[in-house]
């Protein structure tokens, strides 16, 4: 299937690595011009050598903390300025410490505010703009599973997340209208680094605790980051432009609630 994706301008966070590496490589993939950011800049570089090396397609890199509103600020007049406009917007970042509630202070609490909320806020506003200018856009964010059923010791990332999914619903009704959409996805146990520390302070052999998160997931296996960058592709693309406002897991099934 055409995505019409080519020479549409996206911006990809968290991209050096993980899902978020994932979703501009199948952007590029499908003929998008793709910024990509992240903290750390050797890591960074060397995800955008070998995007290139792998789709041909033209790759900006872009050095910032995404917990910084005047990064945030920076990498939209960068891309705008070297790209010539953004059509799409990906929002992904690492997320918070794991750790029970009670044991987090304020610092803790406003340090995951500024990395999973204000993020979020901060892109879109200094995007929307700009997509607007190109007659329309996709905005997605990446949340997690444990947004919409919580887990033990993730409390940091669902109460945040939360407000992300919030401020996304409202978003996308002030911005239907200007053909932008805007979406979430919560990913349910996708093969990253993020998971791989949970084995290792899960308590238990990693290996054993793999195989029990294995056999919580209805498919019997444990997610990849081309399940969730395919979805992404497709929601940010002209071809999903009609969805929008929406909340999905993408899960393998682990999620057993009616919504």
């Amino acid at each position: 299937m055409n995505l019409f994706l080519k020479d549409k301008i996206a911006i990809v966070g968290g991209a050096s690595m993980g899902i978020g590496l994932g979703i501009a490589r199948i952007l590029a993939e499908e003929g998008a011009r793709v910024a990509i950011t992240a903290r750390r800049e050797p890591a960074l570089i060397e995800a955008a050598n070998a995007l290139r090396e792998k789709t041909g397609a033209e790759i900006l890199p872009v050095q910032a903390d995404c917990r910084r509103a005047e990064d945030c600020q920076r990498v939209v007049e960068t891309v705008t300025r070297e790209l010539g406009g953004i059509d799409i917007l990906v929002n992904n970042d690492g997320a918070p410490p794991l750790g029970e509630l009670t044991s987090f202070d304020d610092v803790a609490w406003a340090k995951a505010v500024e990395q999973n909320l204000m993020y979020v806020v901060r892109m879109a506003r200094a995007a929307v703009p700009h997509m607007e200018a190109r007659g329309g856009g996709g905005i997605l964010n990446i949340a997690a599973i444990s947004a919409i059923q919580p887990i033990a010791g993730f409390g940091l990332s669902v109460a945040t997340w939360g407000g992300v999914i919030g401020y996304a619903k409202t978003l996308s009704l002030e911005l239907a209208r200007r053909n932008i959409n805007v979406n979430t996805i919560c990913p349910g146990y996708i093969e990253t680094q993020r998971l791989e520390k949970v084995f290792a302070g899960g308590g238990q052999e990693p290996e054993k605790m793999r195989a029990q998160l294995t056999d919580e997931v209805p498919m019997g296996r444990i997610g990849t980051v081309d399940d969730i960058a395919s979805i992404v592709a497709l929601l940010v693309s002209p071809r999903g432009r009609y969805i929008t406002g929406t909340t999905i897991q993408v899960d393998g099934g682990l999620l057993r609630g009616l919504r």
